[in-house]
């Protein structure tokens, strides 16, 4: 195996790690009403005020994989995190984010993405959230510009 072979495997095991991270910094941006869910509605965020985004979480599954216009808005965000410094991961999990991000029915029309914004008075911090960005700079280190976290099951 090589040393970069080893490094790719760790970086995978780290992953899933990842996934109880941005599980737990959903919740708790949601409890702290830092948590928006939405394309329309985080497109609206980043327009107005893009220093409060932190973190950005899109999702998709099989069922919406071919929907082009959804691809379009995608890309579209993705630019705008790259340009913005705005840390970015994708989920292929859209059910399981829903639950997360959903409310009691667990039922969300739009949960293709997800922005954690830090509140203007910056009362909110989240050590999860720290190796969420940490593990968005190691992706950026080995060329996976929107890594992939895997989402538990409950």
């Amino acid at each position: 195996m090589t040393l970069e072979e080893v490094l790719i495997q760790k970086f995978a095991e780290r992953a899933q790690c990842t996934g109880n991270a941005l599980e737990e910094v959903l919740l708790s941006a949601k409890e702290n009403d830092c948590l928006t869910v939405g394309v329309y509605e985080s497109a609206k965020v980043m327009n107005v005020d893009p220093d409060s985004v932190s973190l950005c979480v899109l999702a998709t599954d099989e069922e919406w994989e071919c929907d082009i216009a959804l691809q379009i808005h995608f890309t579209l965000i993705q630019s705008f995190c790259f340009d913005n410094d705005i840390s970015i991961v994708r989920v292929n999990d859209m059910q399981r984010l829903s639950e997360i991000v959903g409310d009691k029915t667990g039922q969300l029309e739009d949960a293709h993405c997800c922005l954690i914004t830090n509140p203007a008075d910056g009362s909110w911090e989240d050590a999860a959230l720290e190796k969420l960005h940490l593990f968005c700079e190691e992706s950026h280190s080995l060329n996976d510009w929107v890594p992939e976290i895997t989402l538990l099951e409950r």
